[in-house]
């Protein structure tokens, strides 16, 4: 059995910088939100760090079902999966803590009206049964749940992934096709509209990141470095970008998906719902995710001082994440309060919001690597399957009859 590669830290960056961008866009209406990914593609940071999750789940946990025992593997990897779960639960109830406090003394009780706090008013007793059940989730602190699910999944997967790679990619695609095609998606409760992030569509994320792991575990890649396919990845980036800011560009290729889906396409291809990881959104981050990886540059500085604050931050992302989701939950109530006093939000106000949570989230970050036990060398392994990722934004419904919009204001929380 080959010995373990030494730790990749474009995963640690990367995943860092989403969690930062993840921030910003959960605090919606500042000029820091101008700046994040979304604006410039068709992806943003939540399908960055469902891939992600899946690399690291299989640099993780992969080689614990090369062989049998299975049990050991499995508990593990269930383990973390309670771990996310318990995380969730708090969240939800710190976000809930927030929120009804801003309706009980503020005067005002706009986020009790919005990212499904609302059913609280209409149905309590239902809200109640929906939370722990993960059937109900508040906006912005729907990822885990997913996560947890693709968890519960991934011995399975892991298992069938080192023996028979392309099964498992077949049963993805397929399954991620029957949901785009069909809309079929897990139920919520109260109110039976279905998940924002649709698991059986994200799943597909989650897997192919998971392969890419189980091939970097053997120091290998799951798609060969060629020129044509950096050339095309690099295309398609560029064109997303002219597609996303460039008005007459946007208006024409808009006007040719709008051609296609009269035409017979299925909305899976001619459209960018988030919900669904429609195809524009799917190869986008695909597209990106490949680019980074075959950038020499950027491999041989991720592990230097330039990028140690993010790298820190993604090394310990699910209490950044959770961190984070609290504090935009801060900031909103912030400025909310800031406008009640008859106050017009200004770029300072916002800098000192965003910037004091951000420096908050790598202080908090910093602590904790430097507590947290070492390994010795012999036994260092890849980062464990820390999560984050952008939650709910509200996702573009575009009809068949209108030209879909691939923009970050269509995608806005």
């Amino acid at each position: 059995m080959p010995s373990a590669p030494a730790r990749d830290h474009r995963i640690d960056v990367v995943r860092g910088l989403a969690l930062v961008m993840i921030f910003i866009n959960h605090v919606p209406g500042t000029l820091f939100e101008r700046l994040t990914s979304r604006n410039f593609g068709f992806s943003d940071a939540a399908e960055a760090f469902v891939l992600l999750a899946g690399v690291s789940a299989a640099l993780a946990y992969g080689r614990r079902f090369s062989a049998p025992p299975w049990w050991p593997g499995v508990s593990k990897v269930w383990s973390r999966a309670w771990t996310l779960y318990l995380v969730h639960l708090l969240i939800s109830m710190v976000a809930l803590a927030i929120v009804a406090s801003m309706a009980r003394w503020s005067g005002s009780a706009q986020m009790m009206l919005q990212d499904n706090f609302r059913p609280l008013y209409q149905d309590p007793l239902g809200v109640y049964i929906g939370l722990p059940t993960m059937l109900h989730q508040f906006g912005y602190v729907n990822i885990l749940p997913l996560y947890v699910l693709f968890l519960l999944a991934a011995p399975a997967a892991l298992w069938l992934g080192l023996r028979r790679p392309m099964w498992v990619l077949a049963l993805s695609v397929g399954l991620w096709v029957l949901a785009g095609v069909t809309r079929v998606n897990l139920l919520t409760y109260p109110g039976m509209n279905g998940w924002f992030l649709n698991p059986l569509a994200w799943q597909l994320l989650f897997m192919l990141g998971l392969l890419i792991g189980l091939r970097l575990k053997d120091g290998a890649r799951l798609v060969p470095v060629h020129p044509v396919l950096v050339a095309l990845a690099a295309v398609y980036v560029v064109m997303a970008l002219l597609w996303v800011k460039v008005p007459a560009v946007r208006e024409f290729l808009n006007t040719g998906m709008v051609w296609l889906s009269r035409q017979g396409a299925p909305r899976l291809i001619t459209h960018f719902d988030k919900g669904h990881l429609e195809v524009p959104r799917l190869l986008h981050v695909l597209a990106l995710a490949y680019l980074i990886s075959v950038w020499p540059w950027f491999r041989a500085r991720a592990g230097g001082v330039a990028f140690w604050a993010l790298a820190v931050m993604g090394r310990q992302a699910l209490a950044v994440f959770a961190l984070g989701t609290i504090l935009s939950f801060v900031a909103r109530a912030l400025r909310e309060l800031w406008t009640l006093g008859g106050n017009t939000p200004s770029f300072a106000i916002d800098a000192a919001i965003i910037l004091g949570g951000i420096l908050l989230q790598l202080a908090f970050a910093a602590l904790k690597d430097r507590l947290k036990p070492r390994p010795s060398p012999r036994d260092a392994r890849q980062p464990v399957p820390l999560m984050a990722a952008e939650a709910p934004e509200k996702a573009a419904v575009n009809s068949p009859a209108a030209p879909p919009l691939p923009r970050s204001v269509a995608d806005r929380p």
